[in-house]
């Protein structure tokens, strides 16, 4: 199973975690998998892109973990448009976990 971890501070959503493979099908073949890995690459590169902002990012092969956190010290531009991306990449957790909540928790 995939899990989404949500980090919340006083301002909302300030950090996202995906952890471990789905298991809906084989390597390479894993839709759910597939979903996962493009929202949480979509909300760093969209923070990058988007808000201007170089996000904290940890990556690791084994185990499959991708985290993606708000660095401190955001103007008040780039902590709204921070957060707006990431309840959008949230809120695409939330469809993928709804059609397939066996695969993908939200914690």
């Amino acid at each position: 199973m995939t899990t989404v971890q949500v980090r919340r501070d006083e301002n909302g959503i300030c950090g996202l975690t995906v952890k471990g493979h789905a298991g809906y099908a084989r390597s390479g073949q894993d839709i759910v998998c597939a979903a996962a890995s493009v929202l949480i690459t979509t909300c760093a590169n969209a923070l990058q892109s988007v808000a201007d902002i170089t996000p904290q990012l940890e990556v690791t092969e084994k185990p499959a973990l991708i985290a993606v956190d708000l660095p401190r010290g955001l103007s008040p531009t780039q902590d709204h448009d921070a957060r707006i991306i990431l309840t959008t990449i949230l809120q695409g957790f939330q469809d993928i976990a709804a059609q397939y909540p066996r695969y993908l928790q939200i914690i």
